[in-house]
């Protein structure tokens, strides 16, 4: 018999990719980790995250006075997942959830703590809910940002893997674009595809398909750690689900165009199972990037909960359907009403406060780890970067007075949906209810209750004003546009990470980690997620796999 090239292959230098290669080679393992993007792009796309990690009791958490248990969290996971597939797509999804939120609750921070992972000390509160306590979102914050965000997340495992590859454990092949799976008797034994000509654009950016030549490797195991499809617009409106209507007629991209999704098709032409492919997590907060890296770039807003929300023809989102509340309910009335982008109406002294921008390259006190600049959020004032889109942002619109920002608003559109006197009645009766104490308006209630929490006092959550008060003014509307981001379906996987066939046995040789596994037994997150668990998922399933691939190669 031949000689093999390696141990075990990983297709994909992700996070997972990163962290499941750095355990193989813990482990002794020879590893080739093969990507088709040039090697500027390693990290992929936890590099450009906010580097946000769900962690369970946390001590952020409980200098915060904020009361967490191991029992909530998987009360608010359930009730977001609402799992309803458990004999079949959701069986092995439903199992990576309690193991996922034991980790979130136990070993999850020691273990980054110890590879140098530190962490921002005000704790976030994404995904908040607002229906009943079994129902959607986080009774609490959870959101604890990496200090350095994503690249101060990806740094370690990266660290690890070229330590690995200076000892000769690990041999990177980057522009190697993996179109097979080979199979042998029944059992994957390696990848074949082309390798692509040299690439020297920047990280993102995207990189050509002309290919050079043909490869086929060998291996023992193949870890399969590709990512999802956020960047393939046509697949994310193939799999559309029917319950959301119609797919958006024009989306913007949270991730570069290297997220294709091939490997989905690719590993269950080879015999795995994808499931849930109608499950997804796209964001309606989107805004054009002023200064793209990839195409169609776009930047969430991290709203706090002050923003007036309006649909395109003007009127009000319902109940509970409030900044950073509920991200797939609220994509769902979106799709009910024949348009595909929403505004926000708000304050200067509510954007000061309320606006983040999520991405690592849009915060960079928090990514470069600059102590006096973080401290300045407390002090108010916009960032940089979010002054530089509201100056230079296409979707931005920045007025004194209302029937200005009207006029605006219709100009950017074109479609003149906005009337100025129903928009100014819905602001003024909202105004109203902000005389007093008390109110009948539970976005109010709400934003009043974030306020409890002196996290969100302190950075988060703007005092209580008049939209139309002029001292709190200029004006400001943003149209906010839906942003693709990740896949929640995917292969489906055991608790070893083996890619299981349609009969549920293990495709023999194959692993599976991070997004294109749904973040772990092809959907942990069921049809929605709590935040902090994307990047958390891909460290958790890459650890997964490689620990279980380096105990079944000899």
């Amino acid at each position: 018999m031949d000689p093999m090239d390696a141990d075990v292959i990983v297709v994909g230098a992700g996070l997972a990719g990163l962290a499941a290669t750095a355990e193989l080679a813990d482990a002794g393992k020879k590893v080739l980790l093969l990507d088709q993007e040039p090697e500027a792009s390693l990290g992929g796309q936890a590099f450009w995250s906010f580097g946000g990690l769900m962690f369970v009791d946390s001590p952020e958490q409980r200098r915060m006075g904020i009361k967490d248990s191991r029992e909530l969290a998987m009360q608010d996971w359930l009730g977001s997942a609402g799992f309803d597939r458990l004999d079949d797509e959701d069986k092995w999804a439903r199992q990576w959830a309690e193991a996922y939120v034991d980790f979130a609750a136990g070993e999850k921070r020691s273990w980054l703590h110890a590879q140098g992972v530190r962490f921002f000390p005000v704790v976030g509160w994404a995904e908040r809910g607002g229906y009943n306590a079994d129902g959607h979102g986080n009774s609490v914050p959870r959101f604890h940002i990496t200090w350095g965000t994503g690249p101060g997340l990806v740094a370690p495992f990266e660290r690890r893997v070229r330590e690995a590859a200076g000892k000769g454990l690990v041999e990177f092949r980057f522009r190697h674009r993996v179109d097979e799976l080979t199979v042998t008797g029944g059992i994957v034994d390696g990848v074949s595809g082309k390798v692509l000509e040299p690439s020297s654009v920047l990280r993102g950016q995207e990189s050509s398909r002309t290919e050079v030549s043909d490869f086929q490797l060998t291996a023992q195991a193949v870890i399969v750690t590709s990512g999802g499809i956020g960047g393939n617009h046509d697949l994310v409106r193939a799999q559309w689900p029917k319950r959301m209507g119609e797919p958006p007629q024009r989306m913007i991209s949270g991730v570069p165009a290297h997220v294709d999704g091939r490997m989905l098709a690719i590993t269950e032409k080879a015999g795995g199972r994808y499931v849930n492919r109608d499950r997804m997590w796209h964001y309606t907060e989107g805004i054009q990037n002023w200064d793209p890296i990839w195409p169609m770039h776009g930047i969430r807003i991290l709203p706090g909960p002050s923003s007036l929300w309006f649909d395109a023809t003007g009127k009000r989102l319902p109940v509970p359907l409030f900044p950073g509340f509920d991200t797939l309910g609220t994509l769902e009335h979106i799709m009910t009403t024949g348009y595909d982008y929403t505004w926000f109406v708000l304050t200067q002294k509510i954007i000061e406060k309320e606006f983040a921008l999520s991405g690592q390259e849009q915060n960079p006190d928090l990514t470069g780890k600059d102590i006096k600049g973080v401290l300045g959020r407390a002090r108010g004032g916009a960032t940089a970067p979010v002054r530089a889109f509201m100056e230079q942002g296409a979707d931005f619109v920045v007025r004194s007075n209302l029937p200005d920002l009207v006029r605006g608003m219709n100009d950017l559109t074109g479609e003149n949906l906005i009337n100025l006197d129903d928009l100014e009645r819905q602001i003024v009766a909202r105004d109203r209810e902000m005389t007093n104490t008390f109110t009948k308006d539970l976005q109010i209630t709400a934003l009043r209750g974030a306020r409890n929490y002196r996290g969100d006092k302190l950075i988060r959550v703007a005092p209580p004003h008049r939209i139309l008060d002029p001292k709190a003014g200029p004006l400001i509307a943003v149209r906010l546009n839906i942003l693709t981001r990740k896949s929640l379906g995917g292969l489906q996987t055991d608790l070893e990470s083996r890619v299981l066939r349609t009969d549920g046995t293990p495709l023999p040789g194959v692993y599976a980690a991070g997004e294109v596994a749904g973040f772990g037994g092809g959907g942990v997150h069921g049809y929605r997620s709590l935040e902090g668990t994307f990047v958390g998922g891909c460290l958790f399933t890459g650890r997964t796999a490689g620990r279980e691939a380096a105990k079944a190669v000899s």
